[in-house]
């Protein structure tokens, strides 16, 4: 078996308060050594210069860092752009995405797909990235059918990617079909579990409600009944998450991707009780 890939995902801050944050947060989840750190990018490229100024900030502290790029919305003269841009500081790693259309742009673009983008990386720029894409256990919410989102990620695969990560799930037995599915369709990548602590009811709702992933009933309900008692969500969230993991992990996933929200204090009890180092 190939060596596990365990990583992290921050987002870039938009206040100098924020930015400190996460400079608190990088120290504190450093000691772990991360395979890598993504981070994200927003709708548009609205975050662009800020996914820029976070990724060569965590390069220089020697960890290999690996910016978010969407399509959507873009020409391939702007992809291109960015591509030497990330290239001429030292860039290697990129996850590709299809991304959002921000609210009040008509024109989706050059790219229509994810796909497109992972062909155009791999035309301009040969195998200097490594390339992840996103796969989704309970289909993306967009997909016409389960069948045509599986398709869709094995496109994304076959037009050059090196490995993916996957929407957040409660749901392992999800993953596992997800994973099968896709390599009846030849699919043979890395797929790695992304994994979503749990800190806060009212956040997961919401998050879950907009990228289509699933909180199982029994979950949202006892969620539910701690009401405003941080510690009772945070000590049931410790549980479900890191007995989640113990099962991914049991059965040979590739690794873990954390989507940190930029804090530290839930990544970092899970990888202890899982005892990664």
């Amino acid at each position: 078996m190939t060596q596990r890939s365990f990583s992290f995902e921050f987002f870039p801050p938009k206040t100098a308060e924020g930015s400190d944050k996460l400079r608190a947060t990088r120290m504190q989840l450093a000691p772990l050594k991360p395979r890598f750190v993504s981070v994200t990018f927003g709708a548009g490229g609205s975050t662009q210069q800020g996914t820029l100024d976070t990724v060569v900030e965590i390069q220089r502290e020697g960890t290999e860092a690996a910016p978010h790029l969407s399509c959507v919305g873009s020409s391939r003269e702007g992809i291109r752009a960015i591509l030497d841009t990330y290239r001429n500081h030292g860039i290697r790693h990129i996850v590709a995405l299809r991304g959002d259309m921000p609210s009040g742009m008509g024109e989706i673009g050059e790219f229509r797909f994810a796909s497109e983008l992972v062909e155009f990386i791999r035309a301009e720029t040969g195998d200097w990235f490594h390339i992840e894409v996103a796969g989704y256990p309970e289909y993306h919410p967009q997909a016409r059918s389960p069948r045509h989102d599986l398709e869709n990620f094995a496109r994304k695969v076959k037009a050059g990617a090196n490995s993916a990560i996957t929407q957040y799930f409660f749901n392992a037995d999800a993953y596992f079909r997800f994973v099968d599915d896709t390599r009846k369709l030849g699919v043979e990548v890395p797929i790695v579990p992304g994994i979503m602590p749990i800190t806060n009811y009212s956040q997961l709702m919401r998050f879950s409600e907009m990228c289509g992933a699933e909180v199982p009933r029994w979950i949202a309900k006892r969620l539910e009944s701690f009401g405003d008692d941080r510690d009772a969500i945070r000590a049931f969230g410790l549980d479900v998450v890191t007995a989640l993991c113990e099962r991914l992990l049991a059965a040979d996933a590739p690794g873990l991707h954390f989507y940190t929200l930029n804090g530290a204090a839930a990544t970092k009890a899970i990888w202890q009780r899982l005892g990664l180092s």
